[in-house]
């Protein structure tokens, strides 16, 4: 792992190792081989970092000591190879490779595993494990380790192949037998293909099912029923008169219908003049009606072409096809609907059922301008966003609101347990606000005509949801409550000239214009009524059904004259790639199930070895002050961690003469002047099971220590 870079290496020489690395050492079947000099601290060791990182657990880390002969001398790594310092799960092997000297005098790989073994045997701290170090065993250890991965992973692996092979099967078994040049292939595609058109197209119109709705937003019928039932309805509303406008429009048309004259009778014609100039205005919403059904439709045209990718050229003709029929469609019912407004300009019906006529006019006018409500029944419940909150108050924050016939009140969440405020609706209008800076939300506000507060200190209530569709829906909600929109005349007309308007008008005019009112309002409720359900009627009949019935009768018949079928069912470059990518990932996937299924499971074996406390890791790798000493100091003649017996003072070693200097180690062999110390166990080195001596754990040159003591800790337990 090179730190710096040398020569023409890149400056990120590091990072780009390091990447490298761990592309490799993150996988669950890679072994890692932890490799750490002998001469170097093994709490610094950047390959025992890494694994911990990947490997917490040390499933998968190898120790690998090397250079061991390059020690200083009178230390040795026997207690790391031993696994007692810096212990890991599958513990360290130590070796000896060839010097740079052996390389250049290009040493036999031979020789050098003799001189390896040699240096092993004749070592004092190696011999007794001499069998678990050197080359030859690590190459025995890691076959062994690679076989029991193989043998742990091999299910797993061939799991994951059989559920890859089964998903691939389902797309593939179309292009077993498939050949791009068979027109037989390519006209059974074309038929299928505009069948399953044909079948989406009705499925996602009528609503009867699908396997892939959409969860996210209304499509299809859906979205054309909330036009016909929502937003067309709120388009009326939009239109609707202004109650100023029309009195003064009435007051005029009354006197220049008498002219010279004084009326002493209120004219009929006057109340023809004014209906008719209503009627007409009801041509806007229905046309915008039409508009967006088409464009839902032709969403949903290009939707349910997407399964028609693989033969583009198809694709494009038949979306061409379909869109200029519906284009055609939206042409007549427009012209349909321009009929049904003249027929309605075309003969004011005072006989109808519903209109209350010259004579209850008078009487219904304290009545007409009221709301017919049943109740307080809730309306609709859902989220809006309040805007014009102070940062002090809470902010813009969402939350649940319950619109109901008579207020409006909004709670905290959903459960409508801690309810935050309840508004009146009473003489309450909606208006469009102009959306901030960066945002991608839609608002409105609820405010007061005469400028009054609507909520605490604020003279509007700035709502605000995430799509149009959401606004226009809570809209007509409004509306059905019997909030309506602002009109623009309420901006435009000034007081000035509805006060000189209102004032100018003598008792018997005044009357007359209010019975007049009354009896467009009556007749205005008719034909509004029979807009809102002819309209939507006249849409489904002349655009939807007869789209949905060119698209199962007329659409094969068109593309066949469209042109050459073979260019039309011509497969796109992605799609032929994709295919062959496939067929490739089978096969490869049935090869390797094949390769796994004739490997024998026979194997020779061994356990996992158990877990080791290695929370040294963390603890010295984080803090170097607590580092545990190197294999080049004197770091294996620690204190063992077993536990001191109540009767180790009777066999400890005597305490060491008195003297000026620091008293020199004592080996734990018998010597001269510790002839009768108990000798250790046999078969277990350095004297574990007894007592731990606070001594080195083999003998010491005597003459060597008093230099070597300042080379030598102890380590405590």
């Amino acid at each position: 792992m090179t730190k710096v870079p040398v020569g023409d290496q890149p400056p990120d020489i590091e990072q780009q190792i390091r990447s490298m690395l761990f592309t490799f050492v993150k996988r669950d079947n890679c072994l890692i081989l932890a490799v750490t000099p002998a001469n170097q601290d093994l709490a610094n060791s950047d390959a025992l970092k890494i694994s911990k990182e990947v490997d917490p657990e040390g499933m998968r880390t190898i120790g690998v000591i090397t250079k061991l002969d390059l020690m200083d001398e009178g230390t040795d790594a026997r207690d790391i190879l031993e696994n007692k310092l810096l212990p890991l799960r599958r513990g360290y092997i130590g070796v000896v490779n060839r010097s740079q000297k052996d390389i250049d005098g290009r040493k036999d790989i031979k020789a050098a595993l003799s001189a390896e073994r040699k240096f092993f045997l004749a070592h004092p701290s190696y011999r007794h494990m001499a069998d678990r170090l050197g080359t030859p065993y690590l190459q025995r250890v890691l076959n062994q380790q690679l076989t029991n991965h193989i043998r742990d992973t091999l299910p797993g692996l061939r799991d994951k192949l059989q559920k890859q092979l089964l998903t691939l099967e389902k797309d593939v078994e179309q292009f077993k037998y498939f050949r791009p040049d068979d027109p037989a292939i390519k006209t059974k595609a074309m038929l299928q293909m505009i069948q399953q058109l044909q079948s989406d197209f009705e499925r996602t119109i009528e609503g009867s099912g699908s396997a892939q709705i959409n969860t996210n937003e209304l499509s299809g019928g859906a979205k054309i029923n909330r036009l016909f039932h929502e937003r067309f309805p709120f388009e009326i509303v939009k239109m609707e008169i202004d109650e100023k406008e029309l009195r003064r429009e009435i007051a005029f048309a009354i006197r220049n219908i008498h002219g010279i004259r004084v009326g002493l009778f209120t004219p009929d014609m006057a109340f023809e003049a004014i209906v008719k100039k209503q009627i007409a205005r009801l041509k806007e919403p229905s046309l915008k009606c039409t508009d967006l059904v088409v464009n839902e439709l032709s969403n949903v045209v290009r939707i349910c072409t997407d399964k028609m990718s693989r033969y583009p050229r198809l694709r494009e003709e038949t979306e061409r096809i379909i869109t200029s029929y519906i284009r055609n469609r939206e042409q007549m019912c427009k012209e349909q609907l321009i009929l049904l407004v003249e027929c309605e300009l075309a003969y004011m019906n005072t006989n109808h059922e519903d209109f209350i006529g010259f004579a209850n006019a008078q009487q219904s006018s304290d009545n007409s301008n009221k709301t017919h409500k049943l109740g307080n029944q809730v309306i609709r419940k859902g989220w809006m966003c309040i805007h014009n909150l102070g940062i002090m108050k809470g902010g813009s924050r969402d939350y649940w609101f319950v619109l109901m016939s008579e207020n409006i009140s909004w709670f905290k969440d959903e459960e409508e347990r801690e309810k935050k405020y309840m508004l009146p609706l009473d003489g309450l209008k909606i208006k469009d606000v102009e959306q901030g800076f960066m945002s991608r939300r839609h608002t409105f506000a609820l405010f007061n005509p005469e400028g009054r507060n609507v909520y605490k200190d604020y003279k509007q209530l700035e709502l605000s949801c995430e799509t149009q569709d959401d606004v226009d829906s809570w809209k007509a909600s409004f509306l059905r409550a019997g909030v309506y929109p602002e009109k623009s005349s309420d901006v435009s007309n000034s007081d000035e000239s509805s006060t000189e308007s209102t004032t100018s008008m003598d008792p018997v005019l005044e009357r007359q214009v209010e019975t007049i009112r009354n009896l467009v309002d009556s007749y205005m409720k008719i034909v509004t009524k029979s807009c809102r359900d002819l309209v939507p009627k006249i849409i489904m009949h002349l655009i939807i059904n007869n789209s949905k019935d060119f698209i199962n009768g007329e659409l094969l018949a068109h593309l066949y004259a469209s042109g050459d079928q073979s260019q039309m069912m011509e497969e796109s470059a992605e799609e032929a790639v994709k295919r062959e990518e496939m067929m490739r990932m089978y096969q490869a996937c049935k090869e390797a199930l094949r390769i796994i299924g004739d490997v024998s499971m026979a194997t020779v074996t061994t356990p996992v070895p158990p877990p080791v406390k290695n929370d040294w890791l963390a603890s010295s790798l984080d803090n170097p002050r607590l580092s545990p000493p190197s294999p080049g100091g004197a770091g294996r003649r620690g204190v063992p961690s077993n536990p001191t017996p109540a009767n180790a003072a009777s066999r400890a070693p005597p305490p060491p003469p008195a003297s000026g200097r620091p008293a020199p180690a004592i080996p734990n062999r018998p010597g001269p002047e510790q002839g009768r110390q108990p000798p250790a166990p046999p078969g277990r080195p350095g004297g574990q099971g007894l007592p731990p001596p606070l001594i080195p754990s083999r003998p010491v040159n005597l003459v060597a220590a008093p230099r070597m003591q300042n080379r030598l800790h102890f380590q405590r337990n």
